[in-house]
């Protein structure tokens, strides 16, 4: 696939907006562009697992006004993570975030307009169990309701749940995605310094 290619461009574009947190994101972005940029393939062809390392969204639903998250407990993952999905062949991540939301949830998104017009963090997961692969994951923002009515995908989730961004959550790999912790830390010093600056 040419480097020229317009899908290509546009991902590569939203991976370079990424301010990263830490050098660990630092480090992901870097190999995210190099993966980008080498002209490899970037999207899932064939599920689960073709080709082994392929684009992936996730969409953080935000309650600001309750400081809390929804997340999912993934029936497949076996643990709580962002609801999002496999970026299809061509397609703009963006669009991937909205028609996921539709997909599996059944609501209508919007992104949150200071952290989610691009990708606020990005990360690089091999996922578990079978079919093993690797996930590189763009993470938006978007706004998040609690008192929203949703339909989530029982083919897909256990259940839905929101977590406070100020309660005593252990955020470790053995429940949650392995950067739901830096994640977190990364959005409540975003809201901080946004709040602030209002």
């Amino acid at each position: 696939m040419p480097l020229t290619d317009g899908p290509r461009l546009v991902i590569e574009d939203l991976t370079s907006r990424v301010s990263p947190l830490d050098a660990r994101e630092r480090q992901d972005q870097a190999e995210i562009l190099r993966w980008i940029r080498s002209g490899s393939p970037l999207f899932r062809t064939v599920p689960p697992m073709t080709p082994p390392q392929h684009l992936a969204v996730y969409f953080a639903l935000l309650d600001e006004a309750s400081r809390a998250l929804m997340l999912v407990d993934h029936v497949k993952a076996g643990c709580w993570l962002l609801p999002g999905g496999h970026v299809d062949d061509g397609e703009d991540p963006r669009t991937t975030v909205v028609r996921e939301a539709q997909e599996e949830l059944g609501i209508d998104v919007r992104f949150h307009e200071r952290l989610g017009e691009f990708p606020f963090f990005l990360s690089m997961t091999q996922t578990r169990g079978l079919n093993s692969h690797t996930d590189v994951t763009l993470w938006f923002v978007v706004h998040g309701d609690r008192g929203e009515v949703m339909t989530p995908d029982p083919g897909e989730f256990r259940g839905t749940g929101w977590f406070g961004l100020d309660e005593p959550v252990d955020w470790s790999a053995s429940h949650f995605d392995p950067h739901m912790a830096r994640f977190v830390a990364k959005l409540s010093a975003a809201l901080v310094t946004s709040t602030s600056t209002c």
